[in-house]
């Protein structure tokens, strides 16, 4: 994987199918990319990567406000969280929830909204607990975790809307970068009692978006988006087929 020197290490127990936490999902990157940095994405199960990824949690969100935010206490088949890691420290981190038996936490905030897409057929999942450190590659980093947790919600599990609950003030980055639209707000938070807006990603823009720039990273500053940063097709598909490989003891990574 040139364009990007990552891989990702999944364990089978993690893709038996996330309801994420309720903390809307704000942005955290630097301006720009370390072409140089390396960094692996795996499911964090283990003890250790999980206490790695909730300090980076806390760092983050913590100076903003967000005291209560933590990853969920059990990762489940609706309930994962991705990170992002040298093999000495995490990186970045974000959690997908997908809309099984314990639902969506956006539909706490925003329960008529959720209730529509549901009953118009759309296969919702959500985003939140995005985390990036800012010196460790920036958009790219961030790109890298958007693109892989779009993998999994999307090519493997199946949802083809996303919703994300972000706070007002970063409503025209999640819609410059990635297309989002606003669907709902803003409104109060209680899980948080901070400002919510929710916003709308279909996942059929993003595969539109990733198949014409991704992998392109030459395009970033002129398009003013996150998808030329994102995988290119070949390594799209060598990261679905570890995906899909995960699901079976011993083919945990790819290179």
């Amino acid at each position: 994987m040139n364009a990007h020197d990552a891989t990702v290490r999944l364990p089978a127990s993690a893709l038996s199918g996330i309801a994420a936490g309720p903390e809307p999902f704000v942005p955290d990157c630097a301006p720009a990319a370390l072409p140089s940095a390396r960094f692996h994405i795996e499911w964090a199960v283990v003890r250790s990567s999980r206490e790695s990824a909730e300090r980076l949690l806390k760092t983050r969100y913590g100076w903003r406000g967000y005291h209560a935010v933590g990853l969920p206490r059990d990762q489940t088949a609706d309930r994962m969280t991705l990170t992002a890691t040298d093999g000495r420290e995490t990186l970045g981190t974000i959690t997908v929830g997908m809309d099984g038996a314990s639902g969506l936490a956006a539909a706490e905030t925003f329960p008529e909204e959720i209730a529509a897409l549901r009953a118009a057929g759309r296969r919702l999942c959500e985003f939140s607990k995005l985390a990036a450190e800012p010196s460790a590659g920036g958009k790219r980093l961030l790109a890298t975790l958007f693109h892989v947790a779009y993998l999994v919600a999307h090519r493997i599990r199946a949802a083809d809307t996303l919703v994300m609950e972000v706070n007002p003030r970063h409503v025209g980055f999640y819609c410059r970068l990635l297309g989002a639209r606003v669907i709902g707000g803003p409104r109060l938070n209680r899980a948080v009692n901070a400002p919510a807006v929710l916003l709308r990603i279909d996942f059929a823009d993003v595969a539109a978006e990733i198949a014409t720039f991704g992998g392109r990273p030459e395009l970033a500053a002129s398009c003013r988006s996150l998808y030329p940063l994102a995988l290119s097709r070949v390594e799209e598909e060598r990261m679905v087929a570890s995906l899909m490989d995960a699901q079976t003891p011993g083919s945990m990574s790819i290179n």
